[in-house]
């Protein structure tokens, strides 16, 4: 920061000089795009590139601001491309505005919520040429441009190595859990129908409408379905441990499992043990047997319970079984808080961003 404070105090003494955005940048409409033919050139809309074709519309540096729907979607572009008729591209005074400096700025100036009309979110050139930014030195633009460029990256290969080391904790659980099941199961040589080690049936059918999304006084029971928690409910059909598995979909064969008083929907197996069985044992187990193999091969693939039961089992004994099913759990809950923390550790690393990049964009107005 010393180093933008030692430029604005001896370039600018008494503040930056603010215009309108109108005076030093020119807005212009997008157009269809449907007749193009594909090609390299990417088409943007408000939500970004849509497409590539074989035309270009421009070539950057541009700065492309929504006229409607996603207005806060601010997008940088260099080279050729194409922008729809829900977003603006700009042609930038460069002799007085660096490009990607009114880029960093905007993402500053809330024109997410700078909605001009009702229903669909709207912006107009209008409103947009009267927003008053402040246009500082080149030099002051360029250094300011150059640390968040820095800040981007390196947040950039922060995600990188928190998502690779997401991806080797998983990678590291899936094999321990294949190895622990295949030396289990291998000391012990009994195999079984599934049918004969757990009891299999489906959930029951509850309206859409009676699931809240968030768990009241009035809802308080889990309701899952065949990819998962659904949301809550005001009853249950099970009070025990289950493991459930999805019926239905092109994700059938999902592993999930479930505690004390819960609903399980039609589109989900539940599965609870006839033998003396342990239960984390059994779900790594199924998650392992990998079930959505067994769907069958139509438009809308599904499990029956009819295939599921006759689906062989190979189990270790009950004591080894413990013992692994202790271990994996131990292993899916390290995968599992990663996973979690993740996404946390990415979002305060962007909010730390977002606060250096509002404090370095922020001026005092020369007057």
């Amino acid at each position: 920061m010393s180093r933008i404070d030692d430029l604005i105090a001896e370039a600018c003494p008494n503040g930056v000089e603010f215009r309108p955005l109108g005076e030093v940048v020119i807005i212009k409409n997008g157009s269809d795009h449907k007749k193009l033919s594909e090609g390299d050139v990417p088409v943007y809309g408000s939500g970004g590139v849509m497409r590539h074709v074989d035309t270009a519309m421009a070539v950057g540096p541009s700065v492309l601001i929504p006229r409607k729907g996603s207005l806060g979607n601010i997008f940088y572009v260099e080279g050729e491309f194409w922008v729809v008729d829900t977003i603006f591209r700009t042609e930038v005074d460069e002799e007085v505005l660096f490009p990607k400096f009114l880029y960093h700025q905007l993402l500053t100036m809330g024109l997410g919520e700078m909605n001009q009309a009702g229903g669909v979110p709207s912006q107009t050139q209008t409103a947009l040429k009267k927003l008053r930014i402040p246009v500082p030195p080149m030099e002051v633009q360029r250094e300011i441009v150059r640390i968040l460029d820095q800040f981007i990256d390196l947040e950039a290969d922060l995600e990188a190595d928190l998502e690779a080391e997401l991806e080797a904790r998983c990678a590291q659980y899936e094999g321990y859990r294949r190895q622990l099941l295949k030396i289990g199961d291998a000391n012990s040589g009994r195999t079984l129908p599934m049918g004969e080690i757990f009891e299999m049936r489906a959930g029951t059918h509850i309206k859409a409408a009676e699931i809240s999304d968030e768990q009241t006084e009035g809802k308080p029971y889990p309701c899952y379905g065949g990819n998962g928690l659904r949301g809550f409910v005001g009853s249950y059909n099970y009070d025990e441990s289950v493991i459930l598995v999805g019926r239905q979909g092109a994700l059938c064969g999902n592993v999930h499992r479930a505690e004390g008083k819960i609903y399980a929907t039609e589109h989900a197996v539940v599965v609870t043990p006839k033998l003396l069985i342990d239960m984390s044992w059994a779900f790594h187990k199924l998650i392992e047997m990998d079930l959505n193999q067994y769907k069958t091969k139509s438009a809308q693939p599904g499990l029956s319970v009819g295939r599921l039961k006759q689906v062989e089992v190979q189990y270790a004994p009950v004591d080894e079984q413990r013992r692994d099913g202790e271990v994996l759990d131990k292993l899916a809950t390290l995968a599992n808080d990663i996973g979690i923390g993740l996404p946390a550790e990415i979002a305060a690393r962007r909010k730390q961003y977002a606060y250096y990049r509002d404090k370095l964009l922020s001026f005092k107005e020369a007057v």
